[in-house]
């Protein structure tokens, strides 16, 4: 079933991530996805994202309270954890890292469509030469031999954004830097008086 199902991704949800990831060019960052599966059409709707680390992304003490903090913040609103983000070190490394696809099987225990979304650098900086409106990641999930496959392949419309003018308001972030903004955990353990849940970025 896993994969059949398609994803589509709030805004706000997407932006967060990429400015995210381009906050910490030269690291690898994660992210975990949170929404829920729509009860009329099967869509798995991810409606918000949670910027995890830049930093020893396979720690699992801190990777275990985020996500124990993010569950329970998110459980009453009834939105769960439904996927996982994740952006190489290298921009032109387009594997699944043994991190993602480990932390993707833990959401996956818990949720049998979770997705992993793998930043596309190239797609990422062709954004302004076109008017591409599909998202700068790769979408993964689970087969039935449980190994993480790379969805539909080019051009695949499985993982849609919500809003279609998505692309050209993130160009408009990345122009005024707005990727400075994004507070992730790493941040957050720095120092507690920065908000994980970044409720002031699109303000």
């Amino acid at each position: 079933m896993g994969g059949e199902s398609r994803y589509e991704i709030a805004q706000n949800a997407y932006m967060k991530i990429v400015l995210h990831a381009l906050k910490h060019k030269s690291s690898a960052v994660n992210a975990v996805l949170l929404g829920r599966v729509s009860p009329t059409n099967d869509v798995v709707e991810i409606t918000d994202s949670v910027p995890l680390f830049h930093s020893h992304l396979g720690l699992l003490p801190q990777l275990e309270i985020s996500l124990i903090l993010i569950e329970e913040h998110y459980a009453a609103k009834g939105v769960n954890i439904v996927g996982y983000f994740h952006a190489n070190e290298r921009f032109d490394d387009y594997e699944l890292s043994g991190v993602a696809k480990n932390v993707g099987d833990h959401i996956y225990r818990y949720f049998p469509q979770a997705a992993i979304l793998l930043l596309d650098n190239r797609k990422l900086e062709a954004l302004p030469k076109g008017k591409d409106r599909s998202p700068v990641m790769q979408l993964y999930t689970r087969d039935s031999s449980k190994n993480w496959k790379l969805a539909g392949g080019e051009g695949s419309s499985q993982l849609t954004i919500r809003e279609p003018s998505a692309n050209a308001v993130l160009l408009d972030h990345i122009s005024t830097e707005k990727w400075q903004d994004v507070v992730d955990f790493d941040d957050h353990l720095d120092d507690i008086s920065k908000d994980w849940l970044n409720p002031e970025l699109f303000k």
